[in-house]
């Protein structure tokens, strides 16, 4: 299939975990001086094919894909169903690995406040692993996670939480990946460390790796013109 033309090529984006909208505020202004920028509603789903099914049947018929987080492991499965429609690959903070056992562990007293009606809490216990050590005391960066947690809920939140856990090991179709792909990851993203992101690129033919410095697994938020920057080389590519 040709390369569509960047100019006009939509872009849909898949936030991460107990993210909304905002996650992506600094990139959407951008991003759409390149085309249409649709955010998916990754909310009423507790399985990465249907969260999937969703958003192919709201999104346009060929589009850029941009995923962090949970957010890359919904594009996977996006491609997987439909990979002729996706015409670029973003995969920012995330990884190709199936759950473990350890993490699931490391999930279940998250899962049990938000079950005990004590959702507001998962922030204060979550936040400090989410950002670069620099952004624990960013007041304003914390309320802006804290706000998109509301946006998502707790209902939403468990069936996210169902979702990551069940999810497929994606390793295995890397290599059949044939569009423009981005993959970057903060240096101190500690949910998806850097090894993670080393192996998704070395294994998709031409992915170009993108390590952002002083940054945790919020690499939106956190560093919004170096995210900017790759994303437009990668439009552009």
């Amino acid at each position: 299939m040709p390369e569509a033309s960047t100019e006009g090529l939509p872009t849909v984006l898949v936030a991460g975990l107990n993210c909304s909208a905002r996650l992506y505020a600094p990139q959407i202004p951008l991003l759409w001086q390149y085309g249409p920028v649709l955010v998916a509603d990754h909310r009423r789903d507790d399985g990465m094919a249907a969260m999937a099914r969703r958003i192919l049947a709201a999104a346009p018929p060929r589009f850029a894909l941009v995923g962090l987080s949970m957010g890359g492991y919904v594009a996977f499965e996006i491609m997987r169903q439909a990979a002729a429609r996706v015409a670029k690959l973003a995969l920012l903070d995330t990884g190709a690995r199936a759950e473990t056992p350890e993490r699931t562990e490391q999930r279940k007293p998250l899962i049990a406040l938000a079950q005990s009606g004590r959702f507001s809490e998962i922030l204060d216990a979550q936040y400090p692993t989410l950002v670069h050590p620099s952004r624990h005391g960013d007041d304003a960066l914390k309320a802006t996670v804290r706000t998109m947690n509301g946006e998502t809920g707790p209902e939403a939140y468990l069936r996210q939480q169902r979702a990551i856990i069940g999810r497929a090991d994606s390793r295995p179709g890397l290599a059949a990946i044939a569009c423009p792909t981005l993959v970057l990851v903060g240096d101190s993203d500690e949910p998806t460390p850097p090894g993670l992101a080393r192996e998704m690129a070395g294994a998709i033919p031409g992915a170009k790796l993108v390590v952002v410095a002083g940054c945790g697994h919020l690499s939106t938020l956190e560093r919004p013109d170096a995210v900017n920057q790759a994303l437009v080389e990668w439009l552009q590519r």
